[in-house]
């Protein structure tokens, strides 16, 4: 992939990301349990990504277009912020994406093209799209992004003031990034990130001060297991703002959508249940006041939701 020169988001972006976020979409709630429950599970399109769209889109005219390569909740946040901003969006997806997604995004008003056997593949193709004209909005190495996702921060500024440990789980590192922006805002908030043993991308790259690609392994946790663009800005901000980063295994976060779904009443996909999964397993050093994790999405297969509730805990 071409290296892209992004420009690193700031404080500032936040702040406007929450004037975008605010009057579309309603705060998710939080729930006691072991720790505070930050529910992204909530949202319209079932995870946190659509507030990065929302951000990404409001920040181009109405005759401009926008491009994405996703089969999963980064393309359900452009379809939607496409159709409620009135935006014109394509997204291409691998021909080999489930039905079940294509199906979703075809809900939605955009332009939906199904381009090779993999990922990247789709990447290419949409990155090529771009060149034409159209803006690519990547699911992490976009200021907007960064900045939409870090307007979850503002919601628990409401729901939990006072101090906070923040949890969650890291990808692209978008989330993370978004929330660190937020947390330098506040003296009392650390973020912590939670990586899948499987493709701890970001880790490797944080020690090494650039992208360094890592063997990327099967897991549950499909949502944030990639290794990064060339060049992503999620790399130094996670490295300046995230306190640390922890991993967990596929057992640990097999554990932790189970116990969501038995216990809390919880429906998470295996990204979704990470930053839980590492409250459970006891990597979380709480500090002073509470911990918040982000459940960040429930947009899992049932028939991989069933697999993982008929193991015995």
């Amino acid at each position: 992939m071409t290296h892209r020169l992004v420009r690193i988001p700031t404080e500032a972006d936040v702040e406007r990301a929450v004037d975008v976020v605010r009057p579309v979409l309603s705060p998710t709630p939080v729930r006691d349990a072991e720790c505070v429950l930050k529910l992204e599970t909530w949202q319209p399109t079932g995870s946190f990504k659509v507030r990065g769209a929302l951000a990404a889109l409001s920040s181009i005219g109405p005759g401009d277009e926008v491009v994405a390569a996703s089969a999963g909740n980064h393309a359900l946040g452009i379809a939607f912020a496409a159709t409620r901003l009135g935006r014109r969006a394509t997204v291409v997806v691998p021909a080999t994406a489930s039905e079940a997604k294509v199906t979703a995004l075809r809900q939605y008003d955009i332009t939906l093209l199904q381009h090779g056997e993999t990922y990247a593949e789709a990447e290419a193709h949409a990155l090529s799209l771009a060149e034409r004209g159209a803006r690519f909005v990547s699911p992490y190495n976009d200021p907007d992004v960064i900045a939409g996702q870090g307007t979850l921060g503002w919601e628990l500024d409401e729901q939990c003031p006072g101090p906070l440990t923040v949890v969650c789980a890291v990808g692209g590192g978008g989330l993370a990034s978004g929330l660190g922006l937020w947390a330098a805002a506040r003296g009392d908030v650390r973020v912590i990130g939670v990586e899948a043993e499987a493709a701890p991308a970001m880790a490797a790259s944080v020690r090494a001060g650039r992208r360094m690609p890592v063997e990327v392994r099967t897991t549950v946790a499909d949502g944030i297991a990639a290794n990064l663009e060339d060049g992503a800005v999620t790399i130094g901000l996670v490295a300046k703002h995230v306190d640390h980063l922890v991993t967990v295994s596929e057992d640990e976060i097999a554990q932790a959508v189970r116990h969501l779904v038995r216990e809390h009443g919880v429906v998470a996909e295996g990204a979704g249940a990470a930053a839980f999964a590492a409250v459970l397993a006891g990597r979380i050093d709480a500090g002073e006041g509470r911990v918040v994790a982000v459940v960040s999405g429930r947009n899992i297969a049932l028939s991989t939701l069933a697999r993982l509730l008929g193991r015995v805990s």
